[in-house]
């Protein structure tokens, strides 16, 4: 988890400077191993990134990191998991280390952004800058894993990872956008595109937005909806859903067997690709379908016991710990669990806002907060089962829909 923010405006460099030091200061906790900020206020653009260290530990992937040609600039939160992959595709490159980030800009500057995007197999947030076209692009991967925010604040074009960066730029307005608020009062969270805040959005998953100067002044009278298309701004779909369903549709197997061993092999590469870092990794455990067949597959491909995580309730109709226990000890993991009393989820609450940002009404999020917090003092990453009962129909609600 990094962070990354932005400001592209016409601003005096001492702005600049002064702000994007402020919001890239806001999302310290995404990224505490490294930090690095880009000014460049002739093209009027100035990037921010938080690094929270995975994949080439060393300098080698700091950024922001401007591209062999020196024509793309980039600040990523995220991971391409066959970044090593695209290496072998692309000529002529001389690599200064292994990062994804490395890859990232080389592809931008070899193949161009458009055609780079459908050869990513990763979850991320990419913000780049062309020097040539002066032009910003924000990116966000197909699913929306990585979360990306941007607005307008009195003519100027500001992003972020979290609205705490965004609202630590000077002169930003927190005025409550009261459509999004009754949109959470209907589905318990703010959803895309609309923010909690007006003139703010967020990025629809698997969605690309292109601004220029032109596009700076005034933000849009109605939330952009992709695909949008205005006087200096864009947004349009590089990836789209939809299309795959409808694709699948077309070519369904119909042979139970063939699915499940198709199934198996899709899900046992997702899982390989991602144990792929150079820090310690585990997995949330708990002891549903989810969880459990991740873990499985992780302790398949895994030389060492996998690190895993749970989360126990003293009131015994919540608790699922004793599950996850159960298949620890089948697959033979190097499991750790944490019993919590209802105080110590009480005292979760106040945070609450602080860490989400916006309303958002999901009951997990307080043990979600917990385990994260045990897995974080034995591993720096974690896999989960998140998912799994929106693809797979988990919940009566989704047969039901």
């Amino acid at each position: 988890m990094c962070g990354i923010t932005g400001i592209f405006g016409n601003l005096r460099k001492e702005e600049f400077e002064s702000s994007i030091h402020k919001m890239s200061t806001a999302l310290t906790h995404r990224g505490p191993d490294d930090s690095g900020i880009l000014i460049n206020p002739d093209n009027k653009v100035a990037f921010g990134h938080r690094r929270l260290s995975i994949i080439d530990l060393s300098s080698a992937g700091h950024q922001p990191m401007t591209s062999p040609c020196g024509r793309f600039t980039v600040v990523f939160n995220g991971e391409i998991y066959n970044h090593l992959q695209l290496r072998d595709l692309l000529d002529g490159q001389s690599w200064c280390g292994h990062s994804d980030t490395e890859t990232l800009v080389a592809a931008f500057s070899q193949w161009g952004i458009e055609k780079t995007l459908p050869q990513l197999v990763g979850m991320f947030a990419i913000a780049v800058w062309d020097s040539k076209e002066r032009k910003l692009s924000l990116i966000r991967d197909r699913i929306g894993e990585k979360p990306l925010y941007y607005g307008w604040s009195k003519g100027v074009f500001i992003f972020g990872s979290e609205l705490k960066s965004l609202r630590a730029y000077k002169g930003f307005s927190s005025q409550i956008d009261r459509n999004a608020l009754s949109l959470y009062m209907q589905y318990m969270y703010v959803p895309n595109p609309y923010s909690i805040f007006e003139d703010v959005y967020k990025m629809e998953p698997g969605c690309i937005l292109q601004i220029d100067e032109s596009g700076l002044s005034q933000p849009p009278k109605d939330p952009p909806f992709a695909p949008f298309n205005s006087q200096g701004i864009s947004i349009m779909q590089w990836y789209s859903l939809s299309d795959i369903a409808k694709n699948g549709q077309n070519n369904l197997i119909k042979d139970e067997n063939e699915a499940i061993e198709l199934l198996e092999e899709t899900l046992l590469e997702s899982v390989r690709s991602q144990l792929i870092t150079d820090v310690p990794l585990g997995a949330f455990l708990s002891g549903g379908i989810d969880s459990s067949v991740i873990v499985s597959l992780m302790q398949k491909v895994s030389k060492n016991p996998v690190k895993t995580f749970t989360i126990g309730f003293e009131e015994s109709a919540f608790n699922e710990a004793i599950y996850a226990k159960d298949v620890a000890k089948h697959l033979g993991t190097d499991h750790h669990e944490l019993y919590i009393t209802a105080s110590d989820a009480i005292e979760v609450i106040p945070s609450l806002p602080t860490l989400y940002d916006e309303p958002f009404a999901d009951s997990s999020q307080i043990p979600t907060y917990l385990v994260s917090q045990l897995a974080r003092q034995s591993v720096t990453v974690s896999l989960s089962g998140d998912a799994g009962d929106e693809l797979f129909g988990g919940y009566n609600r989704y047969l039901w829909g």
